[in-house]
């Protein structure tokens, strides 16, 4: 009962809580994969079923609980892959390939960053400087590039009018409902815009 309780409080997917050991200071967890999924291949991002060649043990931090750190030790499997021939690990999606934290933890330092320093941050958190000053820069880096690379075209859009000053001025805004974000506005909301 104490381990299905502490996969819920996890909520993490497709892994069960196989031992949990306590410290002063810390909490290690121990996760295994359901053996009904499939791995995902790191390389060709398919699900193989077939191919299985080993499985290793990497350790990640968590969010902290009751003011212990959390230590996820994981096991991710190994798969030969049918397209190249060659062995790859598993590609896990809450958690990055050679990161040692997970992206919920990653995150929480990204919104750290943004209101103070790396050096308090990393006070605060419990972690090395130069931990913290990794984790940011991959945070800003994959900002950068989601903000450069074009986004997807919307599959499902709101047209919506908003009036925006008194004596009827009004602006058309586009939205993108399904990642609920404005696409486009015009001022106006003649048929033309």
């Amino acid at each position: 009962m104490r381990l299905q309780g502490i996969k819920k409080l996890l909520n993490i997917p497709d892994y069960k809580v196989t031992d949990v050991s306590f410290s002063r200071r810390a909490i290690h967890i121990q996760l295994v994969p359901f053996k009904r999924s499939k791995p995902v291949c790191s390389w060709c991002k398919e699900t193989h079923t077939t191919g299985y060649h080993s499985c290793q043990w990497t350790e990640a931090e968590d969010l902290p609980m009751s003011g212990k750190r959390v230590y996820l030790n994981i096991q991710k499997r190994r798969c030969r892959c049918p397209r190249d021939g060659k062995i790859h690990t598993e590609e896990i999606p809450w958690l990055k390939r050679w990161a040692r934290v997970t992206r919920r933890f990653a995150d929480d330092v990204g919104r750290l960053t943004a209101i103070t320093t790396n050096h308090e941050a990393g006070w605060f958190l419990g972690l090395d400087d130069e931990a913290v000053y990794r984790i940011d820069k991959t945070m800003l880096k994959e900002k950068a590039q989601q903000k450069l690379s074009p986004p997807p075209a919307a599959t499902h859009i709101s047209v919506d009018e908003v009036s925006y000053r008194k004596y009827h001025r009004y602006l058309t805004n586009v939205i993108d409902t399904d990642r609920k974000l404005l696409i486009w506005n015009q001022k106006g909301r003649k048929s033309e815009v």
